[in-house]
């Protein structure tokens, strides 16, 4: 069976799906602006949902207390900071167990350098996102930290060549 894709001018009905039931179209449109700008002030969010200050303080702090809004950061533009160069890792590892994929997600959560880490299914174990300044920076970062990376046994190297899409809002 497949589904088709929503077409970029339909919503999803958030309410028939169970994690946002609990969502009223106020809370959404918060979430929206959110996502497009997270500088923006509360009075501001609160003229734009048509609420007042006070009611739109209680509810975003509702949002991120039931773990709907988990931070907000500014996007740093890699270019400008000396990292303008986005690789994709495929990572294969020498065994399957519980221990193995600890130990190799630990390794990775302390790498700076990597910006994703991800379990996946198929070819691979992990997808690693990596930005970094040129080929030659990966080179030696490859060569001294990712295949020392416990249990590595493989990986295979994506330089991406165009980026389409990255770090785009959810449809809500």
């Amino acid at each position: 069976m497949s589904v088709a894709p929503l077409k970029s001018s339909q919503k999803p009905n958030l309410a028939e799906d169970p994690f946002t039931a609990g969502l009223d179209r106020t809370d959404i449109r918060i979430l929206r602006l959110l996502q497009a700008d997270g500088r923006l002030g509360n009075a501001e969010i609160a003229k734009r949902v048509n609420t007042s200050a006070a009611t739109c303080h209680r509810r975003i702090q509702r949002l991120f207390a039931e773990g709907y809004l988990s931070g907000v950061r500014a996007l740093v533009d890699p270019h400008k900071v000396g990292r303008g160069s986005l690789v994709m890792v495929g990572v294969v590892l020498d065994r399957s167990t519980p221990e193995s994929f600890a130990t190799f997600e630990a390794a990775a959560q302390a790498m700076p350098m990597i910006l994703d880490c991800h379990l996946v299914a198929g070819d691979f174990d992990y997808f690693l996102k990596i930005r970094v300044r040129d080929m030659a920076d990966f080179n030696r970062l490859h060569g001294e930290k990712l295949i020392a990376l416990p249990g590595v046994r493989q990986t295979r190297t994506f330089f991406v060549m165009k980026e389409v899409v990255d770090n785009a809002p959810l449809s809500l």
